[in-house]
């Protein structure tokens, strides 16, 4: 006979729960008709974060993925005119990327889709239960300063 194995329970009941927050947020984003996918969302709403224009290489670092991923998303959303990209004025040899106001529209219609695809999540629950979930999540995201390394 077996133990049961609650972590184990937890971790798949989180990765099941992942995957639907993305899948609801991926079809709002998709009813907006924007034509941008979740990743260039992601990297609309990363863009906004900075007070200039950032390089590439900026973006890759926030968004922890390789360069390369980022120029594929930025060659997207140039070629729907939400961003653009300009050199740096003190080094010709960097371009930065900056925000078009089509590309601010697109944030602001992208925001409105995540925040109808929270609605659709947490509508079930009351809003105690918000409250509470919500200090969970704060305590996981600001959880543990080591990543693991456990692996099984």
């Amino acid at each position: 006979m077996t133990t049961p194995d609650p972590d184990g329970l937890l971790a798949e009941q989180l990765l099941r729960f992942t995957r639907r927050v993305h899948r609801i947020q991926k079809r709002h984003i998709e009813q907006c008709g924007l034509g941008v996918t979740p990743a260039q969302s992601r990297l609309l709403r990363t863009l906004a974060h900075y007070g200039s224009p950032p390089r590439m290489a900026d973006l890759a670092e926030r968004l922890e993925v390789v360069p390369r991923a980022v120029t594929s998303l930025v060659d997207g959303l140039e070629a729907n005119g939400k961003v653009r990209r300009v050199p740096d004025p003190t080094n010709r040899r960097v371009i930065r990327i900056e925000l078009t106001d089509e590309g601010r529209k697109a944030l602001s219609e992208v925001r409105g889709a995540r925040r109808a695809a929270a609605a659709e999540i947490l509508a079930p629950l009351t809003a105690e239960q918000r409250e509470v979930l919500g200090g969970l999540l704060d305590t996981l995201v600001d959880g543990g300063t080591e990543p693991g390394t456990r692996c099984g």
